[in-house]
């Protein structure tokens, strides 16, 4: 019996040509297996094997989607698969919004059966997780085994038309889609166990877990802006010209950091926005749109407040994973602390 054959689809890094210096590499397909793919070909035996490994460098992909998009499904026509394989991705953004396009599209366009995996945080999650299966990861690459046990399974599952189970099951995360079954108790039944278990201190596990919001106290008022130190920081990534440290326009992996002491407008000439997730047309014209240096030294000439910090931090909303966002703020926060700023002005797009 002739093996399965897969196409598996991944990253410059995993493809080991390297991090984001190379993250601008265009689409490439190699014969067979490499990476993780020789992970996969392990998981699958003698069922299966990866014929093809597709690479594309993350911001390649995301600056150019729809042509990226269209190459990758050229060269996945070109081997005629039973199944396609993306990532995993974990927590790299722009690595899981590239694998759940891709994996999208090889369902919708090519009618393939497909599996992509990354961490539950991932923006390509939120954005993918009702058109294709992804199944959950750690969030980082430690996790590939644990990923490739719950997606190698499921991909031949999918290839070989067979039943699939729950989410809970098999390992994907929930998808909208809802299946009626029988259980041997009562939801009152399974509710009072929970509560029992919950009480005496057990483990349990519910059957309808609630989202979590941080819950942050605002900080005291100023009492007298007209003595504060005042920092401006932006998720619409505003940047010098150039963008000198290369933000990425989408799930930036960094943020950066710039002076404006002397700096009274920030100027077409001089400034622009990283940021792919809007029009960038008003901000490049004028980029004290999102960054209002401008309206800040007025009110520091009106007396209004005591002094700007002579550094602005900005980075990219767009795509940017909770945990990333999370750092980025903690990072900054900290700096900001100690250069004895008083109050931020945060603004985004």
């Amino acid at each position: 019996m002739a093996k399965l054959k897969f196409v598996h689809y991944i990253n410059q890094f995993f493809a080991n040509i390297g991090g984001e210096e190379k993250a601008d590499y265009p689409p490439e397909m190699r014969e067979g297996g490499m990476g993780p793919g020789l992970a996969f070909a392990q998981a699958f035996g003698e069922e299966a094997e990866i014929v093809a490994t597709i690479i594309c460098g993350d911001s390649y992909f995301n600056e150019n989607v729809d042509t990226a998009t269209e190459t990758v499904l050229g060269m996945i026509r070109e081997k005629n698969p039973d199944g396609v394989i993306c990532g995993p991705a974990f927590n790299a953004g722009r690595y899981g919004v590239a694998c759940g396009t891709v994996a999208a599209a090889v369902k919708e366009q090519l009618g393939i059966p497909v599996v992509t995996g990354m961490y539950k945080e991932n923006p390509g999650a939120d954005m993918y997780k009702n058109k294709v299966y992804i199944c959950e990861t750690k969030n980082s690459a430690a996790g590939m085994r644990g990923a490739v046990k719950k997606m190698a399974p499921l991909a031949l599952k999918l290839v070989k038309n067979e039943p699939v189970g729950s989410s809970k099951e098999e390992g994907y995360m929930p998808n909208g889609i809802r299946v009626n079954f029988f259980e041997e108790k009562t939801g009152a039944g399974r509710a009072v166990d929970m509560l029992v278990n919950k009480l005496n201190g057990r483990e349990y596990v519910t059957e309808y877990p609630m989202p979590s919001f941080d819950r942050v106290e605002p900080g005291p008022a100023i009492k007298n802006m007209a003595f504060a130190r005042i920092a401006l920081v932006t998720s619409g990534g505003i940047v010098p010209k150039g963008n000198p440290d290369h933000i990425e326009s989408s799930s930036a992996s960094k943020y950066g950091c710039y002076n404006i002491e002397d700096v009274t407008d920030l100027t077409e000439e001089s400034y622009e926005t990283a940021h792919g997730g809007y029009d960038p047309s008003y901000a490049n014209q004028d980029a004290d749109r999102v960054l209002p240096v401008d309206i800040i030294r007025e009110f520091l000439k009106e007396g209004k407040i005591g002094s700007l910090h002579q550094y602005f931090y900005t980075t990219v909303g767009n795509g940017t994973s909770v945990a990333n966002a999370t750092k980025y703020a903690k990072e900054i926060g900290q700096k900001l602390v100690d250069d004895h700023v008083d109050a931020v002005i945060l603004t985004s797009t």
